[in-house]
C-alpha cells in the first residue's frame, strides 16, 4: 500500500503529521512519535508576546535596577547560564532536526509585522524545513471591516515571504464569510498550503467568583466535520496543500479527511488522550481499510469525494440542512 503524499513541498511517507502539542517538544516523545509512523512533526507554536515580555522583564529586573545610581552598574548579575526563550526555541528546533529522520515544520504566532518576520528568518535559520503562520487573531474592533481582516492575513504571508525560502503555510479559522476566494487570494500570494481551522480556545464565566477564566478541552471526531466539509468545497479550487486539522482521532476521521481532498492530517487530542503509539494503530486500520475497497495509495483516495467528484455534492451545502432537518427523530416520550 502507497501511503505517501506531498506537503508543502515536502514528500511525506504517510499522510499523518503530529500537531503542534507538549508531544512535539520533548525529544523522547517526539522519537516515539516518530517510530509510530508520524510523517512530520509541528512544533509548538513560538509566541512574540513571549519573547516580547521577557525582553521587557529583563529590562525592567535588571538594566532599570541601576537608575540614579551609578555605581550599580558593576553589579549587574551575570547571565552566562541564562538562555532566552527564543535561543532556547531555535535550539529545541536545532536538535529535533540533528536526530529525527522526518521533517520538523515550526509555528509561529506573531502580533506585529517585524515580528513575524524576524522570528520567521530565526526559524529558518535554525533549520526548519517549513513554517506554520498560526495568526489567532480575535477581531474585536468594531471599526474593522472584514476585508481588512482578510488582507492582514495577506499581508503578514507576504512580508514572511519576502524574507524566508522555506514553504509557509497559512493556519486559518473557520470565522471568515466566505474562505473559497481567501485561500485563492493566499495561494497566489505564494502560500504552500492551508491549514483549516485554527480552534480558537474560548474563554468561560465562573459562576462563583464571576471571572472569566481560560478553558481548555480536548476536540473529538464531531470537530472534524467542519474541516472535511470546507475542504471539500476548496478541493477544487486550490492546487496547494490542504491540511486538517482538529478532530482526527481515529482511522475513519483521518479517510474522511482525504476521500474530501485533504493532503495531510494533523493529529492532536488523540495524541495526547492515547499516546504516540496511537499512530502506528490509526496507520494499520487505514491500510485494511483501503484494501477492503481496494484503494491503491493515498494519492487515489485523495479528493476522490471532494465537492467536484461527489455523487451528490449538494450535501455539502444546504440539501444537508434539510436533509438533517427531516431525518431527526425525537426521544420517545417527547411528543404523544
Amino acid at each position: 500500500m502507497e501511503l505517501s503524499t506531498d506537503y508543502l513541498g515536502l514528500k511525506l511517507k504517510n499522510p499523518i503529521v503530529a500537531s503542534s502539542s507538549p508531544l512535539t517538544w520533548e525529544l523522547d516523545s517526539v522519537l516515539a512519535l516518530q517510530d509510530s509512523g508520524a510523517a512530520a512533526i509541528i512544533m509548538p507554536s513560538m509566541f512574540e508576546e513571549q519573547i516580547k515580555q521577557e525582553q521587557e522583564q529583563m529590562e525592567r529586573f535588571i538594566h532599570q535596577q541601576s537608575l540614579g545610581h551609578s555605581e550599580v552598574e558593576s553589579y549587574h548579575p551575570g547571565l552566562m547560564d541564562y538562555e532566552e526563550y527564543l535561543d532556547k526555541y531555535t535550539r529545541r528546533l536545532h536538535l529535533l532536526k540533528t536526530e529525527l529522520d522526518i521533517p520538523v515544520i515550526a509555528s509561529l504566532n506573531g502580533i506585529t509585522d517585524g515580528g513575524w518576520v524576524e522570528y520567521a528568518n530565526e526559524l529558518q535559520q535554525a533549520g526548519a524545513d517549513a513554517l506554520e503562520l498560526n495568526v489567532y487573531y480575535i477581531a474585536s474592533n468594531p471599526e474593522e471591516s472584514s476585508s481588512s481582516v482578510e488582507q492582514r492575513y495577506i499581508d503578514v504571508l507576504t512580508a514572511v515571504l519576502k524574507q524566508t525560502q522555506i514553504p509557509v503555510c497559512i493556519k486559518l479559522s473557520s470565522q471568515f464569510s466566505s474562505i473559497i476566494p481567501l485561500v485563492k487570494k493566499l495561494q497566489q500570494n505564494g502560500a504552500s498550503g492551508v491549514s483549516l481551522f485554527n480552534r480558537f480556545f474560548q474563554p468561560d464565566i465562573d459562576l462563583d467568583t464571576l471571572n472569566v477564566v481560560p478553558s481548555l478541552k480536548l476536540s473529538d471526531s464531531s470537530s472534524a466535520l467542519l474541516r472535511i466539509r470546507w475542504v471539500a468545497m476548496l478541493r477544487q479550487h486550490i492546487a496547494m496543500s490542504l491540511v486538517i486539522t482538529g478532530g482526527m482521532h481515529n482511522a475513519q476521521d483521518v479517510l474522511k479527511g482525504l476521500l474530501a481532498g485533504a493532503d495531510v492530517t494533523c493529529m492532536c487530542s488523540a495524541l495526547l488522550e492515547n499516546g504516540p503509539e496511537h499512530i502506528s494503530q490509526t496507520l494499520q486500520q487505514m491500510i485494511q481499510w483501503m484494501e477492503e475497497k481496494e484503494y491503491r495509495s493515498v494519492e487515489q483516495l485523495k479528493g476522490s469525494l471532494s465537492y467536484a467528484k461527489a455523487i451528490n455534492p449538494s450535501a455539502f451545502e444546504r440539501a444537508n440542512y434539510l436533509e438533517i432537518l427531516d431525518s431527526y427523530s425525537y426521544a420517545a416520550g417527547v411528543m404523544v
